[in-house]
């Protein structure tokens, strides 16, 4: 027992005395190694920051660490990443005492064009455990490469951070069969599209895939289909409507990150034609001229226009359509007797006229397509006129707006208008464009383009103005009209022609107009044939209870009548009341016979004066209660649309009874 308790002794002597030699060579500063050195933590798959301690017996303190790791969805440890398999990213971070930080905020940063964080602020609070978790995927399907994670924390004002490798691989998924419900569709009608993303056999729901769908007949603006729809749970539906394509229509799938597209073939039935419609007729007043007389703007040839449409009105193209006149006997003739219709549902035909002036109209027919034994689709097109389209010598007629213009001493001091209306031998106005010739003998007509005009809706119209010359020499010029028949060469009467030929017939019409003077230089009195003679006109003596009345026809000095538009009238009355001039103007006044009868073309104009007659009522201040003869003073006046005056002095002698 002695033995045993002095060995312990000597054994504890020798452990105290080591001890007390370390601490002297300590105290010294002898020695070698590194003790204050504190080795930091790491996380998963990555690595952390911490403090150290430097040598000659400094220690510096311990910092937070931040450690960087991955797992799967199995949990496992993984850093490969791809579209199928998304990562779960762990941070750690603990304090410089390597004790968990718990509720610390981790931002997370990594190129977003491999892969992006959710959420997608990059940031996550740390739990009691100092671990703050996000998910990562890759950015896309088609995404490849390698990249890295960094975590970063603030603990105590001190920044930590770590960071982690991964790779990132291409996804690579596919389509199931592209299919449609129902495989085939009529004419306007509609199917659904569904198609599958596969990863592997397998439906790909980690993420929607955009699917792009196409076919010819949607680019044709024939059918509408959605470009893009998102995938739901692995599948994509979409529906097709059918605009007229009455074709197969082959539909093709295709996505980013898959291989390989998917088509599958519509069967799509052709619309039926609902309806044949006349679109017009060129010319448009759908009036021809018979055979043989085309030309200045007449034609013999009718272009006629149909379209085609189905029950939606859209145009349907490939459609035969035949062609026949109503009624059938017409004389024309139909260059094509059918034709089919263009991408624009539109086809055209033309016809050509007869010998025979008529009207008709094309019937349009698309054979086959009566049903139940009714008709077949048809049309008629408006009713096509055929004319002779030239001037008939009947129906060309020729008018002035005022016969009697003063014009004998003035130059151009009341221009008139002359007007021709042309006719064809049915009655119808002669086409647009047909040319009118205009000659005078006196004065001038037309303008300084032309001599003449060309018909709108078959009439024209040119003007006519005093000028010299103002005396005809007979069968000068020489025209159509005097050719025939010669112009009167009256003084101050203008014979004006209007004509028209196609080159072999002329038509031919004529019109007189007076260049009346500005002067009244004969006067009748109640329809005398002797002028009165100048100086003051009696007109005698009667009771101061009658009205005297009186008739005077006023010409100039070649006894035509005075100017259109000249105003009559008593003025300077003395001793007298007079009742208004009946007519107080001079109206317009065509040539006339010596019986008085009208005649518009000059060629029968009398020798008798042409003037045209008023009527005027003169009575005494006193016609009751007359105490003595008295004697009224008058002048009658006539003033031209110049401005010229006229005066003829009258006295009326009036006595008691």
């Amino acid at each position: 027992m002695n033995d045993f308790k002095f060995e312990s002794t000597a054994r504890h002597g020798v452990r105290v005395t080591g001890l007390l030699m370390a601490m002297v060579l300590t105290a010294c500063g002898g020695g070698g190694g590194n003790p204050g050195a504190v080795s930091g933590g790491t996380g998963s798959g990555g690595t952390g920051t911490g403090g150290t301690g430097t040598g000659g017996g400094t220690t510096t303190p311990a910092a937070p660490t931040v450690s960087v790791g991955f797992t799967n969805a199995s949990g496992a440890s993984s850093n490969a990443l791809t579209g199928a398999t998304p990562l779960t990213v762990k941070a750690t971070v603990l304090d410089a005492n390597k004790k968990p930080v718990p509720s610390a905020i981790v931002t997370f940063a990594t190129d977003n064009t491999l892969a992006v964080f959710s959420p997608t602020a990059g940031t996550a609070l740390t739990d009691v455990n100092g671990v703050a978790t996000i998910s990562m995927r890759a950015a896309s399907l088609a995404a490849g490469g390698a990249g890295t994670v960094t975590a970063t924390s603030s603990v105590a004002g001190t920044t930590a951070s770590g960071t982690a490798n991964y790779s990132v691989g291409a996804t690579t998924l596919t389509f199931g069969t592209l299919s449609a419900s129902p495989a085939s569709i009529q004419a306007y009608g509609s199917t659904v599209l569904s198609v599958d993303v596969l990863n592997g056999t397998s439906k790909y729901t980690d993420q929607q895939v955009n699917v792009s769908f196409s076919s010819a007949c949607v680019t044709a603006g024939k059918a509408t289909l959605a470009a893009t729809v998102p995938t739901n749970n692995g599948t994509v539906q979409t529906v097709y409507r059918d605009k007229g394509c009455a074709n197969n229509d082959t539909i093709t799938v295709s996505a980013a990150g898959v291989a390989k597209s998917a088509s599958a073939t519509l069967t799509i039935a052709p619309p039926a034609a609902a309806s044949v419609q006349f679109v017009g007729a060129t010319p448009t007043t759908q009036s021809i001229v018979v055979r043989g007389n085309g030309g200045n703007g007449r034609t013999e040839t009718a272009i006629l226009t149909y379209k085609v449409v189905d029950i939606f009105g859209n145009p349907l193209a490939g459609q035969r359509v035949d062609f026949t006149p109503v009624p059938a006997g017409a004389d024309v003739v139909i260059n094509k007797a059918s034709d089919t219709t263009d991408a624009t549902g539109s086809v055209v035909t033309t016809v050509n006229s007869g010998a025979t002036p008529m009207s008709f109209r094309v019937q349009a027919t698309l054979k086959g397509t009566g049903t139940n034994g009714g008709p077949d689709i048809s049309t008629l097109s408006d009713s096509i006129v055929v004319t002779t389209g030239l001037p008939a010598q009947r129906a060309f007629s020729l008018s002035s707006g005022s016969f009697n213009v003063e014009g004998w001493s003035v130059d151009n001091a009341a221009a008139t208008t002359v007007q021709v209306m042309v006719a064809d031998a049915f009655g119808n106005p002669v086409p647009d464009g047909t040319p009118v010739v205009f000659q005078t003998n006196i004065g001038a007509v037309g303008s300084s383009d032309k001599g003449g005009c060309n018909t709108v809706n078959g009439v024209c119209s040119v003007a006519f103005r005093s000028q010299q010359p103002r005396t005809a020499i007979p069968g000068t010029p020489a025209t159509p009209c005097n050719a025939v028949t010669p112009d009167v060469t009256r003084a101050g009467l203008a014979t004006i022609c209007a004509s028209s030929t196609d080159g072999t017939n002329t038509v031919y019409a004529r019109t007189a107009i007076f260049m009346s003077g500005s002067t009244v230089k004969n006067v009748y009195m109640d329809a005398s044939p002797t002028p009165l003679t100048a100086g003051t006109i009696d007109l005698g003596t009667l009771p101061s209870s009658a009205t005297k009345s009186f008739r005077l026809q006023f010409n100039d000095l070649n006894n035509n009548p005075m100017p259109a538009g000249s105003t009559v009238a008593i003025t300077a009355l003395l001793n007298g009341t007079a009742a208004p001039v009946v007519p107080a103007t001079v109206p317009n006044v065509a040539p006339h016979t010596n019986s008085a009868i009208d005649d518009p073309t000059g060629v029968t104009v009398g020798s008798t004066p042409q003037g045209f007659t008023h009527l005027f009522s003169v009575g005494s201040t006193s016609p009751t209660n007359c105490t003595g003869p008295s004697t009224a003073t008058f002048n009658v006046t006539v003033t031209t649309p110049a401005g010229s005056v006229t005066s003829i002095p009258f006295k009326l002698s009036f006595t008691c009874p």
